[in-house]
């Protein structure tokens, strides 16, 4: 029998400090952002108007927190109620991704003060497909709230509150399956509006297509490099079989990925762009490298028993869906006029202290509350340890 309970353990190490120390510089450029405006700690210009924070932060920072979504999609539509365990930590994941996300919109916006003005009937405007994103974003933090408040009742053994939640938990998952669906492909739909300022190996009416599947994928990954990675550190072997059979549902939607990918290429025209040997076209192949190389891994079923060889393969795939996200956001996109973009020292710190506040954010969570499935003591096993060490010293 296993059950969700704290990790326990330390929490403030070496690394978690050391994080804590990035967390600071962050704040310290985060405080010249607020006070001195964008132009001292950013690289962004009148022909790149967003940079790192929208390119990352948002665009791929959503997508790569799209795990909750990716699970929910497995659990609830497809009905595959075994792969429930993985779910809470997916979640977790989701809602630090996604409030963080949210943030750095906030940080990004000239006139910060104002941003309430978005959920303000009189003064948005409802012609932006960025003011559905920002809606849906703000409305799935607050689903992924809901969602992850029972891990929180059960810490504290709010039983009844728990109960009356589960009664309308449904129409809650529901929501939380539709709202990334309708702004994950919007974050698409935006640089269809560039037309010939993104490149042809990016622009195509397919990108709010490509752009869900994309965070489908990058969703999937993400899961598995983390349950891969935390079972065999922490040997919750169950999740880790578990995660082994999630893999199997990734080389079909990653093959119609790059199918799409290459009739999109092909219908715009742009093999002679693929091979101009410029930045757009080296970094155009190396994200269908990465791609392929995952699908590679993934397709075989004896490396998808192999925990080593599925941490490796969902790596390629965050990078190659990563990359293909952020290219059409910036390196793909070319406003002509001789503008150039170039993430600024500030910037950079301010986002990695972002990604640190979610990793240490994670960490803290797991051993403090129920949210990784682990063995009763001595259930586990001495086949199940056998393997996670075996696959751990590969890995």
């Amino acid at each position: 029998m296993s059950e969700a309970r704290p990790l326990g353990g330390r929490v403030f190490t070496i690394p978690f400090l050391a994080g804590v120390l990035i967390i600071l510089i962050a704040l310290y450029f985060l405080f010249q952002r607020f006070i001195l405006g964008l132009g001292p700690v950013t690289g962004m210009n009148d022909g790149y108007p967003w940079g790192l924070w929208i390119a990352y932060d948002v665009n791929l920072g959503t997508a790569l927190a799209c795990g909750g979504y990716a699970m929910a999609i497995l659990i609830y539509v497809l009905n595959k109620g075994q792969y429930s365990p993985l779910l809470k930590p997916a979640i977790l994941t989701s809602l630090f991704g996604y409030v963080l996300g949210g943030f750095s919109v906030f940080i990004d916006i000239g006139r910060y003060w104002q941003m309430h003005n978005v959920f303000l009937p009189g003064y948005a405007n409802i012609h932006s497909p960025l003011l559905e994103v920002a809606l849906c974003i703000a409305a799935y933090c607050l689903i992924l709230l809901i969602e992850f408040s029972p891990v929180v009742l059960d810490r504290f053994d709010l039983e009844k509150m728990k109960t009356k939640l589960n009664r309308v938990l449904f129409i809650v998952v529901a929501l939380g399956i539709l709202l990334p669906t309708m702004h994950q492909s919007s974050l698409g739909t935006l640089m269809i509006l560039a037309g010939t300022k993104l490149s042809p190996l990016w622009w195509t009416n397919l990108l709010p297509l490509l752009f869900l599947i994309a965070a489908l994928l990058l969703g999937y990954a993400v899961v598995i490099l983390e349950t891969s990675l935390s079972g065999v550190s922490f040997q919750n072997f169950e999740e880790i079989r578990l995660i082994k059979k999630v893999s199997a549902y990734v080389p079909w939607i990653l093959g119609l990925f790059l199918l799409l990918r290459l009739i999109s290429v092909l219908l715009q025209e742009g093999l002679a762009a693929m091979f101009a040997g410029d930045l757009a076209g080296n970094m155009f192949l190396l994200e269908n490298i990465l791609l392929i190389l995952a699908l590679i891994v993934f397709l075989p079923a004896r490396n998808r028993d192999n925990t080593a060889k599925l941490v490796w393969a969902a790596l390629l795939l965050i990078l190659g869906a990563g990359l293909y996200r952020f290219n059409a956001y910036l390196t793909g996109f070319n406003p002509g006029n001789g503008w150039h973009y170039f993430p600024a020292f500030p910037e950079t710190m301010i986002t990695l202290g972002i990604v640190a506040v979610e990793v240490l954010g994670f960490l803290w969570i797991v051993k403090r509350f129920p949210i990784l499935t682990q063995p009763h003591r001595g259930s586990e096993g001495r086949g199940g340890k056998a393997e996670l060490r075996s696959q751990g010293a590969e890995a």
